[in-house]
């Protein structure tokens, strides 16, 4: 079993920055890619950024250039810093983690609990 706990959210005005941070708990060995998501009011779940075990990046168009993803594999956490924040950023983000699929690996796939962006205009 892996725990996510994401912390970082609040309150800021358009144009401002806020660093996300995802803490990864128990059995870690076995995750591969990581990813936050984030769900906007009446609006569908949406993938904002990913990051692979070996590094590879991929974000939402209306986040690429203005996010970044990271992750430290040796302390289990996974970070977004977002920057020139705008109200449509506005929603609660969700740190996701998916496992290996091996001989050794369950592939499950883990939630953290959320945290409330909310960019004011």
């Amino acid at each position: 079993q892996v725990q996510l706990v994401e912390s970082g959210g609040g309150l800021v005005q358009a144009g401002g920055s806020l660093r996300l941070s995802c803490a990864a708990s128990g059995d870690t060995g076995c995750i591969s890619d990581m990813r936050w998501y984030r769900q906007a009011p009446g609006k569908e779940r949406e993938l904002v950024a990913g990051i692979r075990d070996g590094g590879a990046r991929n974000y939402a168009d209306s986040v690429n250039g203005r996010f970044t993803i990271s992750r430290d594999n040796a302390k289990n956490t996974l970070t977004l810093r977002m920057n020139s924040l705008k109200p449509e950023d506005t929603a609660v983000y969700s740190c996701n983690a998916q496992e290996r699929h091996d001989w050794a690996c369950t592939g499950w796939e883990y939630w953290g609990q959320g945290t409330q962006v909310t960019v004011s205009s």
